[in-house]
């Protein structure tokens, strides 16, 4: 057990400083993505913003500090839990490079897991000074509490953990169609509306909040940041970590089935 533990250590620092090269020699491609990152929660913050303005200085107990608040750190946890798996999938699966992977000793998903977190090395630090000049820009309301900053850690680490394994699912899709653009485009519709992307969930509906109390979603972006800028009680994080669990556990499950049943569907090809 503990020589296979060493292994996948081994093999995670290996796949760490593969994708680090990788994706240093992509810095173009980097650049447009990481702009992406930063203007689409920018332009939230605009939008609520002015929406706020506009009715008197607040929007269901939200004023333009705190839109600016939620959406600064929206986009750096946003950035730190997100994955593209589900759309590199169906090409992998179609241009053959996926059979190599399947005939590695270790389960794909750790490979991938590698390439995730080197991207996030590369693009976390210029993100934290995007999220520096917004907050000099627009001045948002910090009301963190000091246990809830604590509990942040592990929610953030649960929230990519249940992303991840979300994502992973959803693009093993590939194994049985060979066009996954709409379904892709549908659960990225999902995650933009029920995490919490495009509004604060407490803006929503109740019948949406409702929903995406029992979707996975909220609990991989919406509840980490709700959780630092101290808008939870004790009780409320509880249950937001028995959440998180719940689809963690969830996850692994129907990943370990979701897996075997796609990968007996399996035909390589391309070479």
């Amino acid at each position: 057990m503990r020589e296979r533990s060493g292994r996948l250590v081994d093999l995670y620092v290996q796949e760490l400083k593969t994708s680090l090269a990788s994706m240093l020699q992509y810095r173009a491609a980097l650049g447009i993505w990481l702009i992406g990152n930063i203007l689409e929660p920018l332009i939230y913050l605009v939008v609520w913003t002015t929406v706020s303005a506009s009715s008197g200085g607040t929007v269901g107990g939200y004023t333009a500090p705190d839109f600016a608040a939620y959406y600064i750190v929206l986009m750096l946890v946003n950035q730190v839990t997100y994955t593209w798996v589900m759309y590199e999938f169906d090409y992998r699966i179609r241009h053959g490079s996926f059979s190599a992977a399947l005939l590695r000793p270790v389960h794909p998903i750790h490979t991938d897991i590698a390439d995730n977190l080197a991207s996030k090395a590369v693009s976390l630090p210029i993100l934290l000074v995007a999220a520096g000049i917004l907050a000099a820009l627009f001045h948002p309301a910090f009301r963190t509490k000091a246990w809830a900053a604590a509990a942040f850690v592990p929610a953030l680490a649960l929230a990519y953990g249940v992303r991840f394994l979300i994502d992973w699912i959803v693009a093993l899709a590939a194994f049985w169609t060979t066009r996954t653009s709409a379904i892709n485009q549908i659960h990225f519709m999902a995650v933009l509306f029920f995490s919490g992307q495009i509004a604060p969930l407490p803006l929503l509906p109740a019948p949406l909040r409702a929903v995406a109390m029992i979707l996975p979603y909220r609990w991989t972006v919406g509840f980490p940041v709700d959780l630092l800028l101290g808008r939870l009680t004790p009780g409320q994080a509880l249950v937001g970590f028995a959440w998180q669990a719940g689809w963690l556990i969830a996850g692994l499950v129907l990943l370990r089935f979701a897996w075997r049943a796609s990968v007996k569907t399996f035909s390589a090809v391309g070479g």
